[in-house]
């Protein structure tokens, strides 16, 4: 098999979630690390969104991290990190989609808004996402900690990282879990002491000086215009 490469930038998210599903599938790969403030010409060559991350495989790139994780769950799929009924696979795509469409760009807006009324609205937004997550996403009939029980899943992977970064709004615009999210917290327990999120992982006071610019409304990397439109 031709060699993997992961070109990411340890400070975001979505490059977190493909080095842990790369991780979890016990690939073999290289880390190619870049500067998401100083980004090399090669690189705009081959993400034409200029995002991390992005995955050389052979002669092909792909990118979107959503994307490259299920390439790799087709690629490589033991173990397995989607159900095996279409169905259950199905639920597991509305929920990626949801954190993509919903819960992600909450997170980015409440940090660049700069108007109390416009991140309190944000912030409203983002708690009844944490509430959907537990009643609708965590169901009560699990055998296990993760979305679909015992094993961890693409959905796992794909919502993590933004949870990893909790504290960020925590200290910005003082949101967290409510403690009425008890399968929530468990589940963000759990995650936390996965070896793949354990040797992807950053501390509060990383993740905190690195939101700082969106936090007081100065950022201006891609991530930050995209959300800002």
């Amino acid at each position: 098999m031709s060699k993997l490469r992961l070109i990411q930038s340890e400070v975001c998210p979505y490059a977190q979630r493909t080095h842990m599903c790369l991780l979890e599938k016990s690939l073999d790969f290289e880390v190619i690390e870049i500067d998401l403030e100083n980004k090399p010409a090669w690189f705009e060559e081959i993400s034409p969104y200029r995002k991390v991350p992005v995955l050389q495989h052979g002669d092909m790139k792909l990118y979107e991290s959503s994307i490259i994780n299920e390439y790799l769950e087709d690629m490589c799929p033991e173990p397995a990190l989607l159900p095996e009924q279409p169905a259950e696979r199905a639920f597991a795509r509305i929920w990626i989609d949801f954190d993509n469409v919903k819960f992600v760009p909450a997170f980015y807006r409440v940090l660049l808004a700069q108007k109390p009324a416009r991140q309190q609205q944000l912030t409203d937004d983002i708690i009844n996402y944490l509430r959907f997550f537990e009643s609708d996403g965590l169901l009560d009939n699990r055998d296990g900690p993760f979305w679909f029980g015992k094993n961890i899943s693409l959905v796992d992977i794909a919502i993590y990282p933004h949870f990893e970064r909790l504290g960020v709004l925590k200290t910005y615009r003082n949101i967290e879990i409510p403690q009425s999210c008890t399968k929530l917290l468990e589940w963000l327990a759990a995650m936390r002491e996965r070896a793949s999120s354990r040797q992807t992982a950053h501390d509060d006071d990383y993740h905190v000086k690195a939101y700082r610019r969106y936090a007081d409304g100065t950022a201006s990397g891609t991530t930050a215009k995209d959300m800002k439109k």
